[in-house]
């Protein structure tokens, strides 16, 4: 039985109570926002252990760490690393989207790290056809085999681009865009319906799917196929046909008594952040919404995942649950380790920063501040977010005179304060 339908019966699962003493929430409360769908707990029951991870309504904005090997480089240690260092510094769940090398070893490997797992199953299928030809060649069976797969093997998530139907691809060529599908596992899908002049496969038989997610307890993450790659293309016609879609699809995920989130953009601009938030929330009945960024600019080339943060804090600020990092090396190459790390703190600090201005976990603001006030620097690397790098930076221009730091050494506001008038 999923933890839903649990939920629906009264039940209080240890992974309910482990949720609700991490986040401070009552069990009851949990309970019942679980029970309708505005809270998850990715957790397939495959048995695999890690701790519990809750993402939705009441509950510390989540960030997740997409990982994964390209055609063009396979390294299942590298993967490995990066996925080690995402979790160190904060990732709440990883994306295997690996689409080169051994597939199946990769996402075993990676499961073996404690924390929920998501996939994108349509990669692997499509990895499978294009040895045969092309992504187009690829069979519905073949399709729903690899979802059974991964949610036998013990994936918690599953992004399906279940909402990209004929009817969503009408829309988008009334209104042609400047970057048109940017979303790998949506282009994938729109050639293949064009291709076999077909309806989508995860659209016409998602009761099948769902069938498949009730048996593991797997989540589905609705994703959003016509997201915008630009700011140019954020709110149209196109993404917001898909968004209608969606919202049905979640109906009858929570009908099936399957956990279900949705996906969001994307790319754009801070005027229309707030309102994509509302859209979902109200489309969807307050299912948790993930977004990737959203990314307020298209020039950040090398800065991205600051121009992402940047959209998070203001998406998490207006209601979004969930925030899928973005590394530097968005848009330009595959993610190193550093870049890792890097995407995975601004994530971090876009999450905290709308935690905070919602009102909550401001103890360790205070605790830093007070810190700072008293010249404790050991206490200060250990409340930042990356102690590394706070350390890296007071070790690289020590003060020769003060225990204050370089860029004020004996004229410290702080210190003055303390010794001439007593306090802050």
């Amino acid at each position: 039985m999923t933890l839903m339908l649990e939920a629906r019966r009264g039940v209080v699962s240890e992974e309910i109570r482990q949720v609700s003493r991490a986040e401070g929430i009552d069990e009851k409360v949990l309970l019942r926002r679980l029970a309708k769908g505005r809270v998850v707990i990715p957790k397939n029951s495959s048995g695999r252990e890690f701790a519990p991870v809750g993402i939705g309504e009441g509950l510390k904005v989540k960030v997740n760490a997409n990982i994964g090997t390209s055609p063009e480089h396979v390294s299942i240690e590298e993967e490995l690393e990066k996925a080690r260092v995402a979790v160190k510094y904060g990732a709440d769940t990883l994306m295997d989207l690996s689409t080169g090398g051994d597939l199946k070893k990769i996402r075993r490997e990676i499961l073996k790290i404690p924390v929920p797992l998501g996939t994108v199953p349509i990669y692997e299928a499509g990895v499978l056809a294009a040895k045969r030809g092309s992504v187009v060649d690829m069979s519905e069976d073949e399709l729903f085999s690899v979802i059974e797969a991964q949610a036998r093997e013990g994936v918690d998530f599953m992004t399906v681009h279940a909402g990209i139907t004929r009817e969503a691809l009408e829309a988008l060529e009334k209104s042609p865009r400047v970057t048109g599908i940017v979303s790998r596992g949506g282009s994938f899908l729109a050639a293949w319906m064009k291709h076999n002049e077909r309806e989508n496969p995860l659209y016409e038989n998602f009761d099948y799917l769902l069938e498949i997610a009730k048996e593991h307890d797997v989540t589905l993450s609705l994703g959003d196929a016509l997201r915008p790659g630009s700011t140019a293309d954020a709110t149209d016609e196109a993404q917001l046909r898909e968004l209608m879609i969606l919202g049905r699809l979640v109906k009858r995920c929570r009908e099936a008594g399957v956990q279900c989130m949705v996906e969001g953009p994307g790319h754009v601009p801070l005027n229309q952040i707030e309102a994509n938030v509302l859209l979902e929330k109200r489309l969807c009945d307050g299912a948790p919404f993930y977004v990737l960024g959203p990314l307020v600019t298209d020039i950040a080339a090398g800065y991205d995942h600051i121009a992402a943060a940047i959209g998070g804090a203001i998406a998490a600020y207006a209601g979004a649950d969930f925030l899928c990092y973005v590394t530097p090396a968005e848009h330009l190459a595959l993610p190193s380790v550093e870049d890792v790390r890097v995407g995975v703190v601004a994530s971090k600090i876009a999450a905290h920063a709308a935690d905070l201005a919602r009102g909550k976990y401001r103890e360790i603001d205070e605790e830093m501040s007070k810190a700072r006030v008293e010249l404790n620097w050991e206490k200060q690397f250990k409340l930042c977010l990356d102690p590394e790098r706070a350390m890296e930076y007071r070790r690289r221009r020590l003060p020769k005179k003060s225990d204050a730091c370089t860029m004020c050494g004996s004229f410290c506001a702080m210190k003055l304060t303390q010794e001439f008038l007593g306090g802050g």
